[in-house]
């Protein structure tokens, strides 16, 4: 199996706000002096990642990224009668492991300051520590008794782990993702929207009971992601069949997911107009500089997807092909999304 699988989508998506600015604004990007829409790679996986495709996919191996694994354990402990002094204080013991603790006399004492992103491995165990507890057993729980290098959690697998605290036991993403930006200049609009009181009486006067104000934009979107297969696969403890499900659910969820962001008032719903995936052992590399400079016209998906193919071609002449096999679909022209997805499984 070729070590590299990229994707790259082109997604049109029509007036949105699902990434949004400080300021609440759509986040944007200066890409060849012009202003693009922009949607940051942390938005865009979560997207991915809590998506029923992925979830359901890979139910059974998905990891959770909370600070709130003490205080499973300790409504767990509770459930079994302990007394409530002492349930915190191992709830504590235990959570401690996975990052630093909230200061004992906080509201939720057994709650981690930091995300943690836990493997369902790693709670059994930290739930098996609690038997523990129950049992009688003194506890002295340390980082290799309770967080593991390797297990079957396809997010973290993916898209890594940092432990501050533990970083023997970080996890290195297999998965690279791009923000994405619009291949062409957009400018940013004002809706500007009011909300009638429907129990203000008519000899009242007539303004609105609310109004306000919000950005949005359209375009055609550049998506960009890169796998080390190899790298998932040690991940995921050298199961290659989980790797190949896991690929496969990536690549649907990209096609077909967007951030939630503003989505009640837009329905942004949009689906990959274009994807091409390459498999390969040389060095990735994006495709972005085909939209260095601003794609127009009345077709931008067209133009988009011209404007790639001529890039990928000029460095396929410069540098030599880039993979050793491809899969391309192209709305109303060529392949499906199914191809594409037994392409990536491999």
């Amino acid at each position: 199996m070729s070590r590299f699988l990229q994707l790259h989508l082109l997604t049109f998506f029509p007036p949105a706000n699902m990434n949004r600015d400080d300021t609440g604004r759509p986040k944007t990007a200066q890409v060849g002096g012009t202003t693009r829409l922009r949607l940051s790679s942390q938005a865009l996986k979560r997207a991915w990642r809590t998506s029923a495709i992925f979830t359901g996919a890979l139910a059974g191996h998905m990891g959770a990224r909370t600070q709130r694994l003490g205080d499973d354990i300790l409504s767990y402990l509770r459930q079994k009668q302990m007394s409530d002094e002492k349930a915190v204080s191992v709830a504590r013991e235990i959570a401690g492991v996975f990052g630093k603790l909230k200061d004992a006399k906080d509201a939720n004492p057994a709650r981690i300051e930091q995300l943690a992103f836990i493997s369902p491995e790693e709670r059994a165990a930290a739930l098996a520590m609690a038997d523990k507890a129950l049992a009688g057993e003194k506890l002295d729980p340390k980082a290799g008794d309770l967080l593991v290098k390797a297990d079957t959690a396809a997010d973290i697998a993916l898209f890594g782990r940092m432990l501050a605290d533990n970083p023997a036991f970080n996890r290195e993403a297999a998965a690279q993702v791009a923000h994405a930006i619009t291949t062409h200049r957009v400018t940013i609009e004002d809706d500007y929207y009011t909300a009638v009181d429907d129990l203000k009486l008519p000899s009242e006067d007539a303004g609105a009971g609310f109004l306000g104000e919000a950005g949005f934009g359209s375009g055609v979107f550049y998506l960009y992601a890169c796998v080390d297969t190899d790298l998932l696969r040690r991940n995921l403890g050298g199961d290659a069949g989980l790797a190949a499900t896991a690929l496969a659910a990536l690549a649907e969820a990209a096609a077909t997911s967007a951030p939630g962001g503003k989505q009640n008032s837009f329905a942004a719903h949009g689906r990959a107009g274009f994807i091409l995936a390459e498999r390969g052992d040389a060095q990735p590399r994006t495709l972005a500089g085909a939209f260095a400079r601003s794609v127009s016209g009345d077709d931008l998906m067209a133009n988009s997807i011209a404007a790639l193919d001529k890039f990928r071609a000029d460095l396929t002449a410069a540098y030599g092909p880039a993979g050793t096999g491809e899969c391309r679909m192209e709305l109303g022209k060529a392949g499906s999304l199914a191809d594409i997805i037994a392409f990536c499984r491999g």
